[in-house]
């Protein structure tokens, strides 16, 4: 565990109180406007408010004083809502803290064996594509507590609650539709009218007052929940038997995936506003022990969240120090003013919901990716529909499948075989495209197999392809492989059967311009000492020269 590294340890060194108070300053705000969207993100997941409440306090201080992140903020995000609904309605609240578990120790192998810096490289029209349909998910799960229609499930897919809203619009309470848009307007514009008070905390208080002062018969979470319990709850580890937790891989996989996913776009973020360089794989690993550990006092799923790590950042927060003063915040809130929670109007979450929705949605984004190439429109458009009318479990693994085909599809796209027989361009030329082509003539009976870039199972085929193509066969071949950064298991494969039938025709083979990870490669497989020291060159013009003796030799 050389790489876990937690950045608390490296900016503590130099902490001092200017910073101290910077920090608790942003770590208050950053409190208050997680307040409302922890509690709001629990109920719209199923569960209680203080679960919600809870991973922010508990799962949020792990992971800034274990992160690998100066700014990082973590609780729970929107991206987590319909995984979790779905997790509560099929297994229960222990099912959904096991499978949060099982998605913190994934977490934390998955920074263990260094996969943070390659997670953040999933492709933009995925991501893209995951987050705008969790953003129609989320609204599509709100619009019920928005229109105010009280009793009754919401079904579970996209298409059925279309239907059950198209049939239920004579149960509309108009008072919690008022109630509705006056927290979305406050929320859009109260930030702007004080910006040290986040508009999300201020709908809140305008709403309570208003249905209390006039009594208005809106739902709220008290009527729905009842009392809440402003205490931690004792450690206790969840129970489910061995053929649910079989069951639990695959929403346990998804629920690792978004949260990798959604706090290292959240560290790149912040990374990129304060020009500071934060460490994915520490992160990951932070991640996973919170999300090991939060649960067994009640809480879901925690990861960084981009809006609240950034407000971090705009109010001066420097270090992790603001994040655990941000969860000190929200665990004093909820022991001691937990229970006046009650009193949140379902409207007032449902309005605050559709504004973090339509933030989500990335529409502009959207929008953008239909001017890119028809293959990124496509992955959009797919990874899209799968989230919002299948499932989000199936848009995940499909999209790291499709992830894993660009990736090679555009890898193999820069890679190149050629096979020349008259004249090849000198090594000055060949090792950078800004110098000007320099041509040596080849030797009558003599080929140069040019290779450009990775030499994997992408391309590996393509050395077969332009052997075919070829008519007389020659009595040397040059293999130059100056710009191949890496040969894989299959590239390997098909070069030891070429060397194989360059053999049965009597085709001497050389090497040359080999960089130092191919050439220990073939040294390992044994295929420098089969071709002879003698016949792996620095350059092409060694080579060249090379052949030229072994011509001389065989006459």
């Amino acid at each position: 565990m050389k790489h876990f590294k937690p950045k608390l340890f490296d900016t503590i060194k130099s902490y001092d109180r200017q910073q101290f108070f910077a920090d608790l300053t942003s770590g208050i705000i950053v409190g208050i406007v997680a307040l409302p969207l922890s509690i709001a993100f629990a109920i719209a997941s199923g569960v209680a408010p203080e679960k919600g409440l809870l991973a922010a306090a508990l799962g949020g201080f792990i992971i800034s004083f274990l992160g690998g992140s100066r700014f990082q903020i973590a609780g729970p995000t929107g991206a987590f809502i319909i995984v979790l609904y779905g997790i509560v309605g099929q297994f229960g609240i222990e099912g959904l803290l096991m499978a949060t578990i099982m998605a913190g120790i994934m977490m934390f192998v998955m920074g263990l064996i260094r996969l943070g810096g390659i997670i953040q490289f999933m492709p933009f029209p995925i991501t893209v594509g995951f987050t705008s349909g969790i953003a129609v998910i989320i609204f599509s799960t709100q619009v019920k507590y928005f229109l105010g229609i009280e009793g009754g499930g919401l079904p579970a897919d996209f298409i059925s609650k279309v239907s059950f809203y198209t049939s239920s619009l004579s149960l509309i309470n108009f008072n919690a539709i008022f109630i509705g848009f006056l927290t979305v307007i406050v929320t859009v514009f109260g930030s702007k009218i004080n910006r040290k008070v986040p508009g999300t905390l201020i709908a809140i208080v305008l709403s309570v007052l208003i249905v209390q002062v006039f009594n208005l018969p809106v739902e709220t979470i008290g009527s729905r929940f009842g009392e809440l319990s402003a205490k931690i709850p004792k450690p206790a580890i969840p129970w489910v038997d061995f053929d649910t937790m079989r069951q639990l891989l695959v929403p346990a996989f998804t629920i690792a995936m978004l949260g990798s996913i959604e706090s290292l776009l959240s560290m790149m973020v912040s990374d990129g506003a304060t020009g500071r360089r934060s460490r994915p794989d520490t992160e990951l690993m932070a991640h996973g022990i919170a999300n090991v550990f939060a649960p067994v006092f009640g809480a879901i799923p925690a990861c960084g969240a981009v809006a609240r790590t950034m407000t971090n950042v705009r109010n001066g927060g420097r270090t992790p120090v603001s994040g655990i003063i941000h969860s000190i915040f929200i665990l004093f809130v909820l022991l001691f003013f937990g229970k006046w929670a009650r009193l949140i109007p379902m409207a007032t979450l449902a309005g605050i919901l559709f504004v973090v929705a339509y933030n989500m949605s990335e529409w502009r984004s959207f929008k953008a990716i239909f001017n890119n190439s028809k293959s990124d429109v496509a992955v959009l458009l797919v990874t899209f529909f799968l989230t919002v009318v299948i499932d989000i479990s199936v848009a995940i693994q499909f999209g790291l499948v499709l992830a894993a085909f660009l990736f090679v599809k555009r890898v193999s796209e820069t890679s190149d075989i050629k096979v020349l027989n008259t004249e090849v361009d000198d090594e000055r030329s060949h090792l950078s495209d800004d110098i000007d082509d320099e041509s040596l003539g080849i030797p009558e009976g003599v080929e140069v197999f040019q290779i450009k870039g990775p030499f994997f199972f992408g391309v590996a085929n393509r050395f077969e392809e332009a052997e075919k193509q070829l008519g007389q066969k020659p009595k040397i071949r040059i293999i130059r492989m100056s710009r191949v950064p890496f040969i894989d298991s299959t590239g390997m494969r098909n070069l030891n059967n070429f060397l194989i039938r360059c053999n049965k025709s009597n085709i001497h083979v050389i090497l040359c311009g080999l960089p130092p990870r191919p050439y220990l490669t073939l040294k390992k497989h044994g295929i420098i000492e089969r071709i002879g020291s003698e016949n792996v060159c620095i350059n092409i013009e060694e080579a060249l020269k090379r052949a030229r003796e072994c011509l001389v030799m065989m006459k």
